[in-house]
C-alpha cells in the first residue's frame, strides 16, 4: 500500500483509483480494457494515466530488484549489518540507492586502497581533523620502505588519495554536487581537430555552449550523435570554482597546514573522481530526458498517422509510380483484395497505351478511387491521371508511401502474396493505405513509417514500448471488424496475440465468418480471460446479435436487454433511435458492477453503434503548377500536407519531392511551445515559401498570416 500511496502522490491521482488500476494490471488486464470497461473502479482514468501507473509500478519493481541485488552483494562479502539493511530498504530512488552503495561497491583497485594497505588511513584521519599540529612531522611516522612509503611526499599523497575517495563516497556531498550539475552545468561541444569537412552537418555545434538542462531535446541528441560519430567533443560541467567551494564548505575547517592539504584533496577528488562521475550521470540524465521527449513526439506523430481519415471501402486502382521501370498498377475490390495487376508507362513519348489501359481498368473494375504513391514520378503520374478526363466522382489521391517498400519485402507480405513480386505488393499497400491507413500501417514496424525525430539515437526499448502502446491504443479505439481483419490488426486487439490472431483467421477460414461474439470462445487458445479483454473491441458487422457490431461489451448485454424490455421495444429498434435513447433513465440501471460511466458509454454506442472515431476523409490536391523545387519562388502561398512534426517545427510536403520546414517560430502568429499544439501529421495546410536553396535541397516555409 505504501507504493500505491507514493504513486498517487507523484501522479496526483486518488489513491483508490491508483489502487484499482494497479490491481487490474497485476491481474493481467490490458490498458485499453481498463480504460474503456472498468471506469467505475478507476474513476474513469484514461489510457495515459493507466500507462503512467504501469510504468511507475515497473520502476518500483526494478528498484526492489536492485535492492535485492545490493543486499545479496553485501551479504556475500560479509558486509551486511542491520544498519546497512535498513538503509538499503529505505532508499526511495535508484539514484539514492546507488549513492549509498558507492562506498560499498566492489571496485577495481584504487589508489586509496593501495594507500590503506600501506597503513596510511590514520594519517588521512589526522589531516581531516585539521589541527594545528604539523602534518609533515606526522607523515614522517609512516615512512616505511617495507610498505612502499619511501618519503613524506608518498605518505601525504596516499593520505590525500584516501580523503579524495572518502569525499567521493559521501552521500550528502554527492547530492549537493549533483544538484549543482543538474541546475547549472553547461553542455559544451567542440569540433575535433581535422573533422571540420567530414562533420559539416554538425557545423552548428563546432563551438556551442548553453545551460544543459534547458537545452532542447533535438540539440542534445544532435550533439550526442556528433560525439558518437567521433566528430564532436561534448562535456557537461558546472563552474569548477563553484563546485570546489561547495565541497570545501563541508570539508575544510580552517586555515591550518592540514586544511591546505585537505583542500588539495578536495580538488583532486573533484577533478579525478566526482566531476567525471557526475558528468556521466548528467549525460545519462540529459539523454534520458531528450529520449523521452523525442519518443513522445514520435508517438504523437504515429498516433495521428494511424488515425488518419480512411477513404473507406472503395474499389481502388493503385499506382506505384516510376519513370524508367513504369508504374506498377493494381486493382483492388472494396475489401482490399487484389483483382488485377499490370505495368503502364505513362511517361514515355507514346503514352496512349497507358491511357487506354487505365481507362479500361477503371471501367472493368468500376473503380471509385485512384491512389498514387508520392515517391519518384508521383506528381507526374498524378498529372497523367488527372488528364484522362475521369468521372469527377472518382477520388484521385496522392498517398504517402513511406515504408511501403519495407512492407513489400517483409515476411508478412510474402505470406499474403506468395505468388507476386515486391512491386505488386508495394502497389497493393499504397491502395490499401488510402482505404484504411490503420489496417495497413499496423503491418509495419512504426519506426519505418518516417515520422520520427532521431529515432535511431534514442533508447530503443523505450521507443518500442511507447510505439506499441500507441498502436494498441489506436487499434482498440477504432475497433476491429473480425471477419475482414488481418493477423497483424487482430494481434493488436486487447487480450490477443499473434498466435490467437492466427487461430482466429484459421477458424473463420474453416468455419465461415463469425456470426456471434460468443463463438470467439471456440477459437483455440482464446480463453475466458482473453475473451473478456478482447470482445468489446471486436466487431461483427452482420452478427446474429444486434450489439455485436457495437463497442458494448457482452458483459453489459443484459442491462441493454433490460432497458429495451422496459421501453417495450426490441434491441434492434433501440439502436440509433434517439427518441427512445433519450427516454432512458440511467440511474435506475446502476448496479454494483455497472455504474453511470459505463451506462453513459452504452447510450453513446446505442446512438451510433460501432462508430468510427476517425475524421471524415477529405480530398487534397497539390498546386498543379508546381512539380519541382525550381518552380518555387519566395512569397508563394501553396497547399501542403504535414509529413512530420518535431520539437523544432513541422515538415510539409508541397509536392516537389522535398519536404519544406516550417520552423517552430513560423508556425503561428504567437509563441508556440509545442508544434503539436498547432499542427498534426497528415494535416492539410497553406504555407508561404520563405527561402529556397536548390543546391542543398532546403525549403524554408511559414504558416504565419503575414
Amino acid at each position: 500500500m505504501e507504493n500505491i500511496n507514493m504513486i498517487s502522490r507523484e501522479l496526483g491521482l486518488p489513491v483508490e483509483n491508483v489502487s484499482a488500476a494497479a490491481k487490474l494490471l497485476e491481474q493481467g488486464a490490458t490498458i485499453p480494457f481498463i480504460a474503456r470497461y472498468r471506469k467505475e473502479l478507476t474513476g474513469s482514468l484514461d489510457e495515459v494515466a493507466i500507462a503512467d501507473i504501469r510504468d511507475r509500478m515497473e520502476q518500483i519493481k526494478a528498484l526492489d530488484e536492485r535492492k535485492a541485488s545490493v543486499i545479496k552483494s553485501l551479504t556475500e562479502r560479509d558486509l551486511l549489518t542491520e544498519e546497512l539493511l535498513e538503509a538499503v530498504q529505505a532508499a526511495s530512488s535508484m539514484t539514492g540507492l546507488e549513492d549509498f552503495y558507492e562506498k560499498y561497491r566492489p571496485k577495481k583497485r584504487t589508489r586509496a586502497q593501495d594507500a590503506r594497505e600501506k597503513g596510511l588511513e590514520p594519517l588521512s584521519a589526522f589531516l581531516l581533523k585539521q589541527s594545528d599540529a604539523d602534518p609533515v612531522t606526522e607523515a614522517k611516522k609512516y615512512i616505511s620502505s617495507e610498505k612502499g612509503v619511501e618519503s613524506i611526499e608518498d605518505a601525504l599523497a596516499g593520505a590525500k588519495d584516501i580523503i579524495a575517495e572518502t569525499i567521493n563516497e559521501d552521500v550528502d556531498i554527492r547530492a549537493g554536487i549533483r544538484d549543482l550539475f543538474f541546475n547549472t552545468a553547461k553542455i559544451q561541444s567542440f569540433i575535433k581537430k581535422g573533422k571540420e569537412e567530414e562533420g559539416s552537418k554538425f557545423k552548428d555545434y563546432f563551438d556551442w555552449s548553453e545551460i544543459a538542462f534547458k537545452s532542447p531535446s533535438h540539440r542534445i541528441l544532435a550533439m550526442f550523435r556528433g560525439q558518437k560519430e567521433d566528430i564532436l567533443l561534448v562535456h557537461v560541467l558546472p563552474d569548477e570554482e563553484q563546485a570546489l567551494s561547495l565541497i570545501e564548505k563541508k570539508i575544510v575547517k580552517n586555515g591550518s597546514r592540514s586544511a591546505g592539504m585537505v583542500r588539495a584533496a578536495v580538488k583532486e577528488c573533484y577533478k579525478r573522481l566526482l566531476s567525471k562521475s557526475m558528468e556521466k550521470e548528467c549525460m545519462t540524465g540529459l539523454k534520458a530526458k531528450a529520449d523521452e521527449i523525442a519518443v513522445s513526439v514520435f508517438a504523437a506523430n504515429v498516433k495521428e498517422l494511424l488515425l488518419s481519415a480512411p477513404l473507406g471501402r472503395k474499389r481502388t486502382l493503385a499506382l506505384d509510380p516510376g519513370f524508367r521501370t513504369g508504374c506498377k498498377t493494381v486493382c483492388l475490390d472494396a475489401q482490399g483484395k487484389l483483382l488485377h495487376h499490370d505495368v503502364i508507362f505513362p511517361h514515355e513519348s507514346n503514352s496512349g497505351k497507358a491511357k487506354d489501359t487505365v481507362l479500361k481498368l477503371v471501367k472493368t473494375y468500376r473503380i471509385e478511387a485512384i491512389a498514387i504513391g508520392n515517391g519518384t514520378a508521383g506528381r507526374e503520374t498524378e498529372a497523367f491521371v488527372r488528364s484522362l478526363g475521369l468521372d469527377e466522382n472518382i477520388h484521385v489521391v496522392m498517398v504517402d508511401e513511406s515504408g511501403a517498400s519495407i512492407y513489400s519485402a517483409s515476411e508478412t507480405a510474402r505470406q499474403e502474396f506468395p505468388d507476386h513480386d515486391i512491386t505488386v505488393r508495394g502497389a497493393v499497400s499504397i491502395g490499401r493505405r488510402l482505404m484504411d491507413p490503420l489496417s495497413e500501417l499496423v503491418k509495419l514496424d512504426p519506426k519505418s513509417i518516417g515520422v520520427g525525430q532521431y529515432q535511431h539515437d534514442v533508447d530503443q526499448k523505450l521507443l518500442k514500448k511507447s510505439l506499441d502502446d500507441v498502436v494498441i491504443f489506436c487499434v482498440n479505439k477504432v475497433g476491429v471488424e473480425v471477419n475482414t481483419a488481418g493477423r497483424e490488426l487482430l494481434s493488436r486487439v486487447a487480450g490477443l496475440n499473434d498466435t490467437i490472431a492466427a487461430n482466429m483467421i484459421l477458424f473463420r477460414n474453416e468455419n465461415g465468418p463469425f456470426r456471434s461474439r460468443k463463438t470467439f470462445l471456440k477459437v483455440p487458445r482464446l480463453g475466458p480471460k482473453a475473451f473478456e479483454q478482447a470482445a468489446g473491441f471486436l466487431r461483427i458487422h452482420d452478427g446474429d446479435h444486434p450489439l455485436d457490431r457495437s463497442g458494448i461489451h457482452p458483459e453489459s448485454y443484459g442491462v441493454v436487454e433490460k432497458i429495451a424490455k422496459d421501453l417495450k421495444i426490441g434491441i434492434q429498434d433501440l439502436l440509433m433511435n434517439s427518441d427512445e435513447i433519450n427516454r432512458i433513465g440511467l440511474k435506475q440501471y446502476i448496479t454494483e458492477s455497472i455504474g453511470l460511466p459505463t451506462l453513459k458509454d452504452i447510450t453513446k454506442e446505442l446512438a451510433n453503434p460501432g462508430r468510427d472515431p476517425r475524421k471524415q476523409f477529405q480530398a487534397f490536391s497539390f498546386d498543379t503548377a508546381i512539380h519541382d523545387i525550381k518552380d518555387l519562388v519566395p512569397g508563394m502561398k501553396v497547399p501542403g500536407i504535414v509529413t512530420n512534426v518535431t520539437a523544432f517545427g513541422a515538415f510539409v510536403d508541397i509536392g516537389v519531392h522535398q519536404d519544406g520546414l516550417v520552423h517552430i517560430s513560423r508556425l503561428a502568429d504567437r509563441f508556440v511551445k509545442d508544434p503539436h499544439d498547432i499542427v498534426t501529421v497528415r494535416q492539410a495546410v497553406i504555407v508561404t515559401v520563405l527561402e529556397v536553396d536548390v543546391k542543398r535541397k532546403r525549403i524554408s516555409l511559414s504558416m504565419k498570416k503575414e
